[in-house]
């Protein structure tokens, strides 16, 4: 199923190449930057139903327009990005369904197992999402994390996965070396996120036409969710139409 993205940078809606963020501003590449506020695709997605999408803060100065597109889709959106213990009860309660945590949780590398059961007593198992993004390295993808620049002693893994799956609702997974670049989907990682997930699991990463999303639904017999950014046509793209993607879910059911 096509699950929606609101990516936020500087205030902006953007669609970035996501190996490329770093501590340098200027060697960040952008495919994409809105005119259109976070609130008006919120809006979108709401008018379409779509469920299972994500708006995702990279850095500091978008809590106003995350908080304007949680408005505008309440119950509809998950939010992530520098979400921790102190607020994430907050972001629940401006109208997101789920929080998502990864660089808080996976500190200097390692999984803080007392930060998860803190989060997990919180907010509840059923409302928190762990990002589980990764990078490849001697065969095997590692969790990364501090803007997917640091790799962390986590491997991806059926018993990583079970492990994981007792203290969340459901996982988001980029593929950060191919995200942005439409390359095509990494289909390893989706036959393996197949085997290895026993929950909800939404895939992120290079997806460029609607064969893709097909490709998903197909290797993962249903059961993994993907979000398409850089290809689709409201964020400039020209390998899928948002209609498209619309009339797939509908289809699917």
């Amino acid at each position: 199923m096509f699950r929606p993205c609101i990516d936020l940078r500087d205030g902006k809606v953007v669609q970035i190449v996501g190996g490329t963020l770093g501590d340098n501003p200027a060697a960040v590449r952008t495919n994409f930057v809105s005119e259109r506020p976070a609130a008006w695709f919120a809006e979108l997605y709401k008018r379409d139903r779509l469920t299972g999408g994500h708006v995702i803060m990279l850095g500091a100065g978008n809590e106003t327009p995350a908080r304007e597109a949680l408005a505008a889709y309440p119950g509809g959106l998950q939010i992530g990005g520098g979400v921790n213990a102190s607020n994430a009860r907050a972001w629940l309660d401006v109208g997101a369904s789920h929080v998502i945590v990864t660089s808080w949780v996976f500190r200097e590398g390692h999984v803080d197992a007392q930060r998860l059961a803190e989060l997990v007593n919180l907010v509840g198992r059923e409302r928190l999402v762990l990002d589980l993004s990764c990078r490849k390295r001697d065969g095997n993808y590692f969790v990364v994390t501090d803007r997917w620049q640091k790799f962390t002693d986590v491997m991806l893994s059926s018993a990583t996965l079970k492990k994981f799956s007792e203290s969340c609702a459901e996982f988001l997974i980029h593929a950060v070396d191919v995200e942005g670049l439409c390359r095509g989907i990494d289909g390893e990682l989706v036959e393996k996120l197949t085997a290895w997930s026993p929950i909800p699991a939404t895939y992120a990463g290079g997806a460029n036409s609607l064969a893709d999303l097909e490709t998903v639904q197909r290797l993962s017999l249903g059961r993994l969710g993907l979000t398409i950014g850089s290809a689709l046509d409201i964020f400039g793209g020209k390998g899928v139409r948002y209609e498209d993607a619309v009339k797939f879910n509908r289809a699917a059911g």
